[in-house]
């Protein structure tokens, strides 16, 4: 356990603290974060939901809930901890005048964190409920959930509303990938290492694979799922914020602006899709039954008993980034659900050399490959090619990799890999910003996005289908075809 720092009297308010997000997300986070000793002595937490509970009753409900999403033994010790720090009031949100309860829990706090873990419609009635009753100070913080809208006017809508009561720089807008460990190393990765460094743009790339491949199907999310799809709920945030991670420029700095003000350029340099772009360089899917490790699957029809649903929960594009580094280097991504495996990944392939020496003994040389595995087996390896050994006259080539898994030991101290939301709470606590993301990222990342959506659903095309268990539907596997290119599987 690490050695408590003090803080500034801080109230952790977790507004929503018996929804589903809270139970297994939110709660187990700050428990981890009190087992590791890394939650201030003066930091207290403040449950916030429509029902009224006794104090038992709620001390019961949530042990319940840190049993039932903590995936090792809880220790009772650090449970107990955690709910001396915690206190339960019942409000209705909707209502102005149930603040003044609210008000009074927090008493002397001096800064006070607004976690918003219920529906975006309930943004603006929080906000003003909060400011009516003198809740919102310079000090003060709110985070908000995904999905910010479902498109650009509904996000700007969102923001907007938010934005009469806090500013930009109180503002957490939580994207859960950027909490992820092996998605903050790809800045690391990229800008701590000049080997990768200089071949990181289009002189030597030919072209870039993210896969942000799900087993499960929608659970129990199919009412938002059915009017969201996997364009709206995966690619306009996660994938998206990957990419540019991955494209960007280096910042002048790591301050959490110069770092937003990059990825932004790169949004802003994604080529439109039209009508006529997307029958070539995109693919919707729609899963059918199938097996996934041996057991069968529903299809999705099945799954939200909408028979004539068009939803979307497979999607491939083949886009391009339309600037200096990138010109000419085509970024092949997809995104499923019920797909063969849970499986996160950047591959990036190398230009062939100009020149084959080895042409006698190989027509073609495979391509070199960076593969940045950001989850399930968290690593990096390179594909190089190198002489076989032995004495006979046949001189032969074989690709090997060098392989640098980050849940080895000397990369990673503890064997415990950290949940996202462990990272992006203490981020907030801190007041650092850099893993959040910014209100025009939002709304540049919606405007690409509905365009694509207004040509889908101009086109009346119905989604591709594709086997829960599989790799998505074969149109996937021709967008590369017809370049002479197949995913990395």
């Amino acid at each position: 356990m690490q050695k408590r720092k003090k803080t500034q009297n801080i109230t952790f308010v977790l507004l929503g603290i018996m929804g589903d997000l809270s139970r297994r997300k939110l709660l187990p986070a700050l428990y981890q974060l009190e087992v590791a000793g890394l939650l201030s002595e003066d930091i207290s937490v403040v449950g916030v939901a429509r029902e009224r509970l006794q104090p038992d009753t709620f001390v019961e409900l949530v042990t319940q809930a840190l049993s039932q999403h903590v995936s090792e033994p809880v220790q009772a010790a650090a449970v107990k901890r955690l709910l001396a720090r915690m206190q339960y009031v019942a409000l209705d949100l909707h209502e102005v005048k149930a603040y003044a309860a609210l008000k009074q829990a927090l008493g002397s706090c001096h800064t006070a964190i607004y976690y918003c873990a219920i529906p975006s419609s309930v943004y603006a009635a929080v906000c003003q409920g909060l400011a009516a009753h003198g809740l919102i100070r310079p000090q003060s913080r709110l985070v908000i959930e995904k999905p910010i809208g479902a498109d650009l006017v509904s996000a700007q809508a969102i923001n907007a509303s938010i934005s009469d009561f806090f500013t930009e720089q109180q503002t957490y807008r939580i994207d859960h990938y950027l909490g992820k460990e092996t998605v903050q190393n790809l800045i690391c990765l990229r800008f701590a290492n000049p080997i990768l460094a200089h071949l990181w743009d289009n002189r030597c790339i030919e072209h870039v694979q993210i896969t942000l491949a799900e087993a499960v199907g929608v659970e129990n999310r199919g009412n938002y799922f059915d009017q969201a799809g996997q364009m709206r709920d995966m690619v306009q945030n996660h994938l998206l914020q990957i990419l540019t991670l991955f494209a960007m420029d280096p910042p002048v700095d790591l301050q959490a602006d110069h770092i937003r003000d990059e990825k932004v350029k790169v949004m802003k340099a994604l080529r439109p899709m039209s009508a006529h772009d997307l029958s070539a360089n995109a693919v919707l899917g729609q899963y059918q039954a199938g097996v996934i490790e041996n057991q069968p699957c529903a299809g999705y029809l099945e799954d939200v008993q909408q028979p004539s649903s068009r939803t979307d929960t497979f999607v491939a594009l083949k886009l391009f980034i339309d600037n200096w580094r990138w010109a000419g280097v085509p970024f092949y991504v997809r995104s499923g659900k019920r797909m063969q495996q849970k499986r996160t990944e950047i591959v990036i392939y190398f230009k062939e050399s100009p020149c084959n020496l080895y042409r006698n003994v190989m027509d073609t040389l495979p391509q070199n490959k960076l593969t940045i595995r950001l989850q399930p087996d968290e690593g990096i390896d390179i594909q190089m090619l190198n002489k076989v050994a032995g004495l006979d006259d046949q001189f032969q080539l074989a690709a090997s990799k060098l392989d640098m898994r980050l849940n080895q030991s000397e990369y990673r101290p503890s064997p415990r890999v950290a949940d996202a939301y462990e990272r992006l709470i203490l981020e907030v606590i801190k007041g650092h910003q850099a893993l959040f993301v910014r209100k025009d990222e939002i709304e540049i990342a919606w405007q690409w996005i509905d365009q694509i959506m207004a040509a889908w659903q101009q086109s009346q095309h119905p989604p591709k289908p594709y086997p829960a268990g599989s790799s998505g539907p074969l149109a996937a596997s021709t967008l590369l075809a017809q370049d002479g290119r197949a995913w990395h599987e």
